[in-house]
């Protein structure tokens, strides 16, 4: 699974909860002698229907950034090889120092 799948899966998996949630509040047997329930169920299951689209909208558009940046840092890697090496090392020069001040 790519992590554009684990994204959308992640946020399907929460919006169905809440549904479910909800809907076993509602569907309670207590509330059926409440006559304004079914419009109240009908606009809930609407408004939960947005909302699944909206995250699975909202989870595309987060991979396609993520994506994109990738992208755009694969490139600089393979167009800058020796930036990347000298950052790398300062790095590890920096750690090292302080780790060995221990």
């Amino acid at each position: 699974m790519t992590a554009t799948t684990n994204l959308e899966a992640a946020a399907n998996a929460v919006a169905e909860d809440i549904a479910s949630d909800v809907r076993g509040v509602l569907a309670s047997k207590d509330l059926d002698s409440v006559p304004h329930i079914k419009a109240l169920r009908q606009r809930i299951d609407s408004k939960l229907a947005i909302a699944r689209e909206l995250a699975a909208e909202k989870s595309r558009v987060a991979a396609k950034k993520a994506r994109e940046a990738a992208s755009s840092a694969n490139a600089y890697a393979h167009d800058e090889p020796w930036q990347i090496a000298g950052a790398a090392l300062a790095v590890g020069v920096l750690v090292g120092l302080l780790l060995g001040r221990r």
